[in-house]
């Protein structure tokens, strides 16, 4: 996680949320546990854990599960009211049930607890998300389009050269078979060829970081800087 904020690109492109993970049996949660605003499930739901599923939701949160082959979403309206709506057919493995041997005793999963962050924290949040908002303000008034990542490009496919066989005497001869399409398309492949080679000795110039620059830029210690900026160097 630490590697992930210091060195990705996309980092300050959006508001992140550094996730808490935990092992366990998802179906053994303790019953004290908090709800969730948005709940995804990766593995086949069963009929009988279907309201066990829908009850760690929050009232207007949405829980994504595939439950009888089918990939069901499901808004919670009230504290006994939810809306359901199939997406789409799908296969996946299922829940791993718990061990339900009566001589153990179960182990509940514990959730993390849904702490507050301290004031410092939260003040870094908003600042960085009032500087993100005004530079796509300021690039849209300067009518400058926001650019997506960039595309790999798919190579074109090569042709294969055609060989016809001549029967002279009693002996089969290959003899190859150009065309001027042929000719053309072996010029265009090593036009392309050499572009590509030529492309890739470029040295790839790295996206601008406007959120940094604005950052930097602010009349701030540079200890406070460094704190806005994550400590990261680039």
């Amino acid at each position: 996680m630490e590697s992930f904020i210091k060195n990705s690109d996309i980092f300050d492109k959006f508001e992140f949320c550094e996730p808490a993970f935990v092992v366990g049996n998802c179906l053994e949660i303790a019953s004290d546990s908090h709800q969730y605003d948005r709940i995804y499930c990766g593995a086949g739901v069963q009929k009988d854990h279907e309201n066990y599923m829908k009850i760690l939701l929050k009232v207007g949160g949405i829980l994504v599960m595939p439950i009888e082959d089918q990939l069901t979403q499901i808004l919670r309206t009230g504290q006994n009211t939810w809306e359901s709506k199939n997406i789409l057919a799908v296969s996946f493995a299922p829940l791993i049930q718990p061990n339900r041997n009566d001589n153990s005793k179960r182990d509940t999963v514990g959730l993390p607890p849904c702490a507050v962050r301290n004031l410092q924290d939260l003040a870094r949040i908003y600042i960085r998300r009032t500087l993100r908002n005004f530079i796509n303000d300021e690039m849209q008034a300067k009518g400058i389009p926001q650019k997506p990542p960039p595309k790999r490009k798919r190579r074109r496919c090569r042709r294969h050269r055609i060989n016809t066989y001549v029967f002279v005497g009693n002996q089969l001869i290959p003899q190859p078979l150009d065309s001027e399409e042929d000719e053309k398309m072996e010029e265009d492949n090593k036009d392309d060829d050499d572009k590509d080679h030529n492309e890739a000795l470029k040295p790839e110039e790295p996206p601008r970081n406007l959120l940094r620059e604005k950052i930097m830029s602010l009349p701030l210690p540079d200890s406070l800087k460094a704190y806005l900026t994550y400590y990261r160097e680039k």
